[in-house]
């Protein structure tokens, strides 16, 4: 892979707070208004579907608190917690079961947190059977886990390769202890090298790193030192993630201080790019990079990449069957989320009720900008006739006034506007969540302190 070069003045003048694209509309739009009652007949009318599915089960648990998390977790010493929560993970998956064809093969499984190894080997088998049990898992299955390395032992990753996950996520962030300290979250260099052995020894056929850039005392210096040692780890994967400072919605992150400059920033982001295509990693979009073996690179290739709330897929047209506090199923026409709060999830479900907190149903515009932002965001281009073809409109009359929003961005040499199509250029790929802004007709109306920036 050539190394991609960072122009930091367009890098400055595009970094500005915008949604992820996890799903379209973006989950600002989420309503309670929009109710169980809403949904069960929808969901009731895909019973007999055979369409394929993704699963995701959220365990919200972690030892300790890393001060500049941003996701929706539980700190915990008890370690209790994770046997009831696991209970009640069958509670709703009894619920749910009977509205499923359960013979939809499975082709997706993803475990996330939280950190899932704050269960027990044996709730991780336990969790694992009840899967098993209840769902039409496919031979070629793609099972993640994320871990914190941290408090996962040997025992842990065999159990999960025995409930059949098959690939791993693993948080780093920063090697550079300072940062570490500053960020309440000491991992030393040894103890990473000692899981991904293990990682390895238990033969698990993926492996992704994350990292963060943006975080206290981080500089240029110290960053690179940290992605040369884990390129050594020659993982098969790597999120490098924008730190998304928002203490407002996250008051532990007032604990953090030092954090580098905005200019210091996106040096580091710079760095991180410059260093891993070098290195040969393929710069998927967003945060994630690949080698050029790797599943997503090809499916980008193949423009066969879907985008969910697990990132990039390669598996188009599943739906996403969520459990668990805070998780969120999607479909072709509709997304449902669960309550945030356990208590209520816990009551919920004891009252022998669905834990829904939220949805959304999509009309039929929705669906014309979800599947052209999903395309955008996963082949960085847009075929004009290709898409008029799929969507059953006229592409480039449809999206006039969206189109001509881009000619600044044609201007600084983000996209290249032709009569046949949209091509998002090398620098463009950097700047790809600002590009779909143009097609999301939510953008302006949402309140940009719900966002991170996009860099």
């Amino acid at each position: 892979m050539e190394k991609l070069a960072v122009n930091l003045h367009l890098i400055k003048k595009y970094n500005v707070p915008g949604p992820r694209y996890t799903s379209y509309p973006p989950a600002t739009q989420f309503s309670e208004s929009v109710t169980w009652d809403h949904l069960r007949p929808l969901i009731e009318a895909q019973t007999n579907s055979t369409a394929d599915l993704s699963l995701y089960f959220h365990i919200p648990f972690c030892h300790s608190l890393c001060w500049f998390c941003g996701c929706t977790n539980i700190v915990t010493r008890d370690q209790t917690a994770s046997s009831t929560y696991i209970s009640y993970l069958q509670k709703e998956l009894n619920l749910l079961v009977g509205l499923v064809n359960q013979e939809r093969p499975v082709l997706q499984i993803h475990l996330g947190g939280g950190s899932p190894n704050f269960l027990t080997p044996s709730e991780i088998l336990k969790l694992g059977q009840i899967i098993k049990n209840n769902f039409n898992i496919s031979q070629n299955v793609e099972a993640g886990v994320e871990i914190d390395p941290r408090t996962t032992t040997l025992e842990h990753l065999e159990a999960f390769k025995n409930a059949g996950f098959n690939r791993v996520s693993m948080g780093i962030q920063d090697h550079d202890p300072q940062v570490q300290k500053a960020v309440h979250r000491i991992q030393p260099k040894e103890l990473n090298q000692q899981v991904i052995n293990w990682i390895r020894q238990t033969g698990f056929k993926s492996l992704n790193i994350d990292l963060i850039y943006g975080l206290p005392y981080q500089n240029p210096q110290s960053f690179a030192k940290t992605l040369n040692e884990v390129i050594q780890f020659n993982p098969d994967r790597f999120a490098v993630f924008n730190f998304a400072y928002v203490p407002w919605l996250k008051k532990h992150q007032l604990a953090l201080k030092n954090l580098p400059s905005p200019e210091t920033k996106l040096e580091l982001l710079k760095l991180a790019i410059e260093t891993l295509t070098a290195a040969g990693y393929v710069y998927i979009g967003m945060d994630h990079f690949a080698k050029s073996t790797d599943e997503l690179a090809i499916a980008q290739k193949n423009h066969t990449l879907q985008r969910n709330f697990q990132g990039y897929s390669t598996h188009a047209g599943a739906d996403i069957l969520a459990f668990g506090m805070s998780s969120i199923s999607q479909t072709d026409s509709f997304y449902r989320q669960n309550t945030k709060d356990i208590n209520e999830y816990y009551a919920f479900l004891d009252s022998g009720k669905i834990p829904h907190k939220k949805g959304y149903i999509l009309n039929n515009d929705d669906i014309l900008r979800r599947k052209t932002i999903m395309r955008l965001m996963c082949d960085m281009e847009l075929d004009f006739n290709y898409m008029s073809k799929m969507l059953n409109i006229d592409f480039p009359q449809y999206f006039k006034s969206e189109l001509i929003s881009l000619k600044e961005m044609e201007q600084d040499e983000l996209v290249q506007i032709l009569p046949t199509g949209l091509k998002v250029t090398q620098m463009g790929r950097l700047l790809i969540r600002n590009i779909a802004m143009k097609f999301d007709k939510y953008s302006n109306a949402t309140p940009t302190t719900h966002f991170s920036k996009t860099i």
